[in-house]
């Protein structure tokens, strides 16, 4: 899909980012223009000309900041996990490029992406969510919450692996390097090979299914 430019603009005065507004005064006067008492975040009520008028609510912002404060904006600028919260198949997409994502997907940063993208996306990952909720007709419903409990070991000495195999596959799509992930993967959680031949054939066959 695409989009038509409709010449229009979204003021988004976010606290965090320490707006004078004596430097855009363009921007003042359209705001002043709704009522400065309607823009202040003081929970007060005013009355003018005969109308009560509602402040926003209680804040230590300014009156010109349209936007509560967000701790976690930079995060989306961040090295990050990125997945689709519903799906038949998942898959976690590693983004260094500060992309966003709709609002039907979620994301995670932090420390070691880059490892656990390669660990999440391997056969041993997909495995994992096995358990995770389904909707009615069987896709996996896979958020921030069903992943925080799955336990992936660290291990320095893969981490660099991971991260280079990584790298291969986002350049060339081998198939050779994503068998070697897999590979890692399973050596990662110390499996059997009876145990990694009923985990490959387990995901398989639920992959085929869908």
């Amino acid at each position: 899909y695409e989009y038509e430019w409709a010449d229009k603009y979204l003021i988004a005065t976010f606290p965090s980012r320490h707006y004078d507004i004596e430097l855009y005064p363009a921007v003042k006067r359209h705001l002043l223009s709704f009522g400065k008492e309607r823009l202040e975040q003081t929970g007060k009520t005013y009355s003018i000309n005969g109308e009560k008028i509602k402040a926003r609510k209680k804040t230590h912002n300014k009156w010109f900041e349209t936007q509560d404060s967000i701790s976690y904006w930079e995060d989306f600028m961040r090295p990050k996990i990125i997945w689709k919260r519903i799906g038949s198949i998942l898959r976690f997409s590693y983004d260094t490029t500060g992309n966003l994502g709709l609002d039907s997907t979620c994301f995670a940063t932090g420390q070691h992406m880059a490892y656990l993208c390669c660990i999440l996306n391997s056969l041993m990952g997909h495995y994992m969510f096995k358990d995770s909720p389904k909707t009615g007709t069987g896709d996996l419903l896979v958020s921030v919450q069903a992943i925080e409990p799955i336990l992936i070991p660290m291990n320095k000495d893969m981490e660099c692996l991971f991260e280079n195999l990584l790298e291969e596959v986002l350049e060339h799509r081998s198939e050779e390097t994503e068998k070697e992930i897999n590979r890692l993967a399973f050596k990662l959680y110390d499996l059997s090979p009876a145990e990694i031949n009923y985990i490959t054939d387990f995901v398989t066959q639920s992959q085929q299914s869908q």
